[in-house]
């Protein structure tokens, strides 16, 4: 540790005692007492009284009272932890109830695991609320008293007939704060108290914001759904994207060309009586028109999904992606079987989107990529590199970022190494998921 480092350590610690933090801290463990009896009586209370109740009816709806009363104290314990100790905490997900009215409102509530905890913290925060408040008051009392007694031990000699603060007894002994040794003495240890007190209401508070994290805040449950509905999301607006793409690509490709050629066919019909050569150049026009049209459903086919990938995999698929590259491309594909036909999917559609992001960069240094494809664990590996001038760009909106999030739709991972002149490397990583 150099000199700097100490200093710093030093400076913190002098300032922890008359620091913002601290004195919210302190705030935070004193409120908490009050609180935490009136949770722990209205919980208690509530509780006894509804499953006494359950024997008829009325014991539902208290029940369900009381666990809403007691998610309440749990936006009043989050606001307090954001609000004195600035720590940013999640809201739990709400109680979702399926149609059906009142009755059904009151089972989601009942069965709401979030709300059960709620109450188990109302019950079991209050033996920690009386510790935590005994602790801080008496340190914080203790240390500043200590450390100001030089100023105000003259008070009982002055105003009492003590000479000082009485702080042992012994039968007929008594021993005082009242020489200069005695006054100094109290001075150095409340000057340590008053130092150590920031430290130990911070480990105190640490503490109670795991526990208001655990019971009162977002369970890793409810992450998990509202990321399957964020993917979820994604993976609907990706598919809806794709069928425009496809429709649009039908609309102004193949089926424009269609009409025009039925319409050639039409007039080489009418002619064919009267000009039968012009007849002929109008049918042999036609033919070819034909041919570019199945070359565009073909190509479409392929985008949708290709015949080689469903007949010979991953291999063959992305060796023939590497073919219509505009640089020399190199395929290594290590996988003893073949994944589920969805992965296989999303991983020949990655490695082909990235291809043709090195063929439109062909122009900008780009001399040959390499494409690798390989299986560890549970998790299919997939890694495109380039030797151009690096400097991609994966943030929101741009063509990587689509693939970012249609990876994340099935749990993947899509990491983009790009530093400028240093060409790019692309690895995703996706769920193995073997053929059923």
């Amino acid at each position: 540790m150099d000199d700097g480092d100490g200093k710093g350590i030093g400076r913190a610690v002098l300032r922890a005692p008359v620091a913002a933090q601290t004195w919210r801290e302190f705030a935070y463990l004193l409120v908490g007492l009050p609180l935490s009896t009136l949770y722990f009586s209205l919980a208690v209370t509530g509780v006894a009284v509804g499953a006494g109740l359950l024997v008829t009816f009325v014991g539902v709806p208290v029940l369900a009272g009381v666990l809403a009363m007691c998610r309440g104290f749990g936006r009043v314990e989050r606001a307090r932890v954001r609000g004195m100790l600035r720590v940013p905490l999640a809201d739990p997900a709400p109680v979702r109830a399926a149609k059906g009215g009142a009755v059904a409102r009151l089972g989601a509530l009942l069965k709401n695991g979030s709300a059960w905890r709620h109450v188990l913290y109302s019950v079991v925060h209050l033996p920690w609320a009386v510790f935590t408040f005994s602790t801080a008051l008496v340190l914080w009392t203790t240390g500043w008293s200590l450390l100001l007694y030089p100023l105000w031990f003259w008070v009982f000699p002055a105003f009492t007939d003590l000479p000082g603060l009485p702080v042992l007894q012994n039968d007929d002994h008594t021993f005082y704060l009242d020489s200069p040794a005695t006054v100094i003495g109290a001075f150095v240890i409340g000057l340590g108290l008053t130092l150590a007190t920031p430290w130990v209401l911070r480990a105190l508070t640490t503490a109670d914001r795991v526990l208001v994290s655990g019971l009162l805040g977002r369970s890793r449950l409810d992450d998990r759904v509202m990321e399957l509905e964020s993917d979820r999301g994604a993976v609907v607006d990706t598919a809806a994207a794709d069928l425009r793409r496809i429709e649009r690509d039908l609309h102004d490709g193949a089926q424009a060309r269609l009409v025009a050629l039925a319409m050639d066919l039409g007039l080489a019909k009418e002619k064919l009586a009267e000009d039968p050569q012009a007849a002929a150049r109008m049918v042999d026009e036609a033919h070819g028109e034909v041919k570019i049209a199945l070359q565009e459903l073909r190509d479409l086919a392929r985008g949708i999904h290709p015949a080689v990938l469903t007949d010979r995999g991953l291999d063959a698929a992305l060796s023939s992606v590497a073919s219509r590259c505009a640089v020399p491309v190199r395929v290594e594909v290590d996988l003893a079987e073949r994944p589920a036909e969805a992965i296989e999917g999303i991983a020949y559609f990655t490695v082909s989107e990235l291809l043709q992001n090195v063929s439109k960069h062909a122009g900008a240094g780009v001399r040959g990529a390499s494409v690798e494809v390989w299986r560890s664990g549970d998790r299919l590996l997939l890694r495109v590199a380039d030797d151009g001038r690096g400097g991609a760009d994966a943030s929101g909106g741009s063509g990587l970022a689509g693939l970012a999030e249609r990876l994340d739709a099935v749990d993947g991972v899509f990491v983009v190494d790009s530093p400028v002149g240093e060409g790019t490397v692309v690895t995703a990583e996706l769920p193995w998921r073997g053929r059923a």
